[in-house]
């Protein structure tokens, strides 16, 4: 994997770059969406080319796992031929699933200890076999595993939680470079940045992480309920911790505007559920603000959804859907938000480019997040 850092915004951090991988090229700042079992929910991958025209989409360690399984992945020849996608995929380690999952699991110093979600069986996940399990899978980009603190959580424990979060990483680092890939092609692994909301944890632990010359940096714990302006805070540190020359992943965020305003703070990647899990439940984002299309107001709308990004159906039609709960509701209202979320990280490349990427933030985030 490769970065090349094009442009710098002189008003701010905002960067555009270029991340080259076997799979193709990712131009930043980027979106990606979230495919967490070999599908993004609702959208077939011909729209994920054809229309949203995503460059990357994700994965998770832990669910691929337990279904399909390892072996049926690497019999299929891993996950880009199983799901019929030839772009670029990042996986995630399933350190978030440490979290989600708290009822189920036991850290210990090994690793973890999970019952499994479907059907209870023990499972024990350690650093080593989780990057095993991810040059199965097959992934252009895979994450060192982690735990993400809860927030709040004291420091002692935020703290404690760092450094077994360090200590895997060494150990994911040292299997990852004792062990090839599968496929033909290179992978690239990125460790996690971790300390909850305490400044001194993140400044430690992102000195910590860019001390390990990985070739990308990610941020994680961030996006689980603590305030917007943490998270900045947050991210505006290790930013200026984490080497120039590496891709800056903030992983779980978030909605439009935490997007823009982290771009602003020199981040290059994001993903989040936001915008398809929002979109089944009649969640639609737009430049103006979001739509709850299940309102009444709506059900005489003949206008499009978005004269650009979805002009094809009316503001009626898709309601009506969603209320039916008919199937091509998902779809339509999934597409129209990767569409959306595709289109602002888009624009905000043109307007890093052409110097205007700090008025046109300001202006955004005063409406987006506006109900209509």
């Amino acid at each position: 994997m490769k970065f090349t850092l094009h442009k710098t915004d002189s008003q701010s951090k905002a960067r555009i770059g270029t991340i080259e991988t076997d799979h193709g090229p990712i131009q930043t700042p980027i979106f990606m969406p979230v495919g967490t079992q070999g599908t993004v929910k609702a959208v077939d991958q011909h729209f994920l080319k054809k229309d949203i025209d995503a460059p990357i989409i994700l994965g998770n360690t832990y669910h691929l796992f337990l279904r399909p399984g390892t072996d049926v992945l690497q019999q299929a020849g891993g996950l880009h031929k199983f799901m019929n996608w030839d772009r670029p995929i990042l996986t995630d380690s399933g350190g978030y699933q440490v979290y989600s999952l708290a009822a189920n699991r036991k850290l210990i110093e090994a690793g973890v200890e999970f019952r499994s979600h479907i059907d209870g069986s023990k499972l024990l996940f350690t650093p080593e076999n989780v990057i095993d399990t991810q040059r199965k899978i097959g992934a252009d980009i895979i994450m060192a595993f982690d735990e993400c603190t809860p927030w709040p959580c004291d420091k002692l424990y935020a703290e404690k939680s760092m450094h077994l979060t360090h200590r895997w990483l060494k150990r994911c680092q040292d299997q990852f470079q004792n062990t090839e890939g599968l496929y033909g092609y290179k992978q690239a692994l990125f460790p996690i940045i971790q300390g909850s909301t305490f400044l001194d944890l993140r400044k430690q632990s992102a000195e910590y992480v860019a001390a390990m010359g990985c070739q990308g940096n990610a941020i994680g714990g961030l996006s689980v309920g603590e305030p917007h302006e943490e998270m900045y805070a947050m991210t505006d540190l290790v930013c200026s911790i984490l080497p120039t020359d590496k891709p800056r992943y903030l992983m779980g965020v978030g909605t439009p505007s935490n997007i823009l305003e982290c771009i602003a703070l020199g981040i290059d990647m994001f993903d989040c559920v936001m915008p398809t899990r929002n979109a089944r439940n009649g969640m639609l984002f737009t430049k103006n603000g979001t739509i709850n299309i299940r309102n009444k107001k709506w059900d005489r709308d003949f206008s499009a959804i978005d004269d650009q990004l979805t002009p094809h159906y009316s503001k009626a039609y898709l309601r009506h859907l969603i209320v039916a709960k008919e199937y091509l509701a998902a779809q339509i209202s999934s597409i129209h938000n990767l569409k959306f979320y595709s289109w602002l990280v888009n624009t905000a490349r043109e307007k890093i480019n052409s110097g205007e990427f700090v008025a046109w933030k300001s202006r955004m985030v005063k409406v987006l997040d506006q109900r209509l």
